[in-house]
């Protein structure tokens, strides 16, 4: 009985974080001339924790490639951390929602499971305000490490960049 309790804990904590990776966009050679091309970028992290934010922009300077501008009229590219999906520049930007409470209700329901959630990463070309490349990842947890899923973004962005 105790090993089926184990396996079971085993099962619903740990093999999220093997599960298969998502489908995420490929580049066209248009795209990887304009990523290869730019020497400034803006950093904008939309999720809600500072930390996940944080991380993200470490890996940033990290790689060395941009100069991380402060101003986004400077920046040829604008890397968008967020926690919908970029819709483009005509639609309003994306809500930062609420990470330690997605479920606003008073009525208690201890049998629901959390949703899952995801960020994205997205690179958006100034200019025009289209989508360049993005990417979604599963947000962290106790083995994949709770606020790495921007670090983890930005370095699917660099190996995609580096093709």
């Amino acid at each position: 009985m105790r090993s089926a309790v184990l396996i079971m804990f085993f099962a619903c904590v740990c093999m999220p974080a093997f599960a298969a990776p998502l489908p995420q966009s490929k580049p066209s050679g248009q795209i990887v001339l304009q990523v290869s091309s730019a020497k400034t970028i803006y950093f904008e992290n939309k999720t809600g924790s500072d930390a996940v934010g944080t991380n993200a922009l470490a890996e940033l300077k990290k790689w060395g490639k941009f100069r991380i501008v402060q101003d986004q009229k400077q920046a040829d590219l604008i890397l968008l951390l967020s926690l919908d999906p970029y819709q483009g520049p005509d639609s309003a930007s994306p809500t930062t929602g609420d990470l330690d409470n997605p479920d606003v209700s008073h009525i208690p329901n201890w049998n629901r499971q959390k949703p899952t959630k995801y960020a994205y990463l997205t690179v958006i070309d100034f200019k025009t305000g289209a989508s360049l490349w993005s990417a979604e990842h599963v947000w962290g947890g106790l083995l994949t490490g709770f606020n790495s899923v921007g670090e983890r973004l930005v370095k699917e962005f660099e190996k995609q960049a580096n093709k």
